[in-house]
């Protein structure tokens, strides 16, 4: 199956996110694309993808990073873009030469957005990112549910991964209705479910849809979009959380 193209565009009224697929996000925001967790193979390990294929994707200006497991660094996927892309991690990450390490707390300038490295309750050195310009951005990356995230809001648009690819979902992870809880304390405009839907242990059957489906049922006063792999989510920031 032919691949589709994820060209530049930017409209400077929008914030525009878009879904690659499990957590790999492509935010676009004040001429700024940053890309999140590039994971873009047919097969990763023991992991075979069940979503449409991901899209081709021009230059960005940074690749973010949550941490090293391999559903979301996977040095295969990194090697289709530029060595000299700026990359921000909590540890270092090879065969690039613009790399920044992080820690939660770090802030980093890109272009005329702000990306600062939160805390994420997964493994050790794993970080979550907000990117904050004319909208604020929240991508949480792998974390279970802590209190701490009270302190990123409001937020225009949360980024939260919903399920996983085994059959069980272990403790370090969301699911919906973690997930669900996350979000009285993120106080998001827009909710959007990630990681889900797209990788799957190979020989494992089950319903893809489910968590999303169950995840926008519990969600309460929060605009939740659940879009399929390739979709686009617009988000006017004349109305952005001061």
């Amino acid at each position: 199956m032919k691949t589709a193209r994820l060209a530049a565009r930017f409209d400077p009224a929008l914030a525009q996110v878009t879904w690659i697929g499990h957590s790999t996000v492509l935010i676009e925001l004040d001429g700024v694309r940053l890309l999140t967790d590039p994971v873009l193979r047919a097969r990763v390990l023991h992991l075979r993808r069940v979503g449409p294929p991901a899209a081709d994707i021009d230059p960005v200006d940074a690749i973010l990073i949550s941490h090293g497991h391999y559903d979301h660094l996977d040095s295969k996927s990194l090697a289709r873009f530029d060595r000299a892309t700026r990359v921000i991690a909590p540890k270092r990450v090879r065969g690039f030469s613009d790399v920044l390490e992080v820690a939660p707390g770090d802030e980093v300038a890109v272009g005329a957005v702000s990306v600062t490295a939160t805390p994420a309750e997964h493994v050790r050195s794993s970080v979550g990112f907000l990117v904050t310009g004319s909208a604020r951005v929240y991508f949480a990356g792998d974390t279970d549910l802590f209190d701490g995230m009270r302190e990123l809001a409001p937020v225009d648009v949360a980024l939260l991964p919903i399920a996983g690819w085994g059959p069980r979902l272990p403790a370090g992870h969301l699911d919906p209705e973690r997930a669900a809880r996350a979000l009285e304390l993120l106080r998001p405009r827009i909710a959007m479910p990630i990681h889900w839907g797209t990788y799957s242990r190979l020989g494992l059957k089950r319903d893809e849809e489910e968590p999303a489906r169950r995840f926008a049922e519990l969600a309460r006063d929060v605009d939740v979009r659940v879009l399929p792999v390739g979709g686009t989510l617009h988000v006017p920031v004349e109305a952005a959380v001061k």
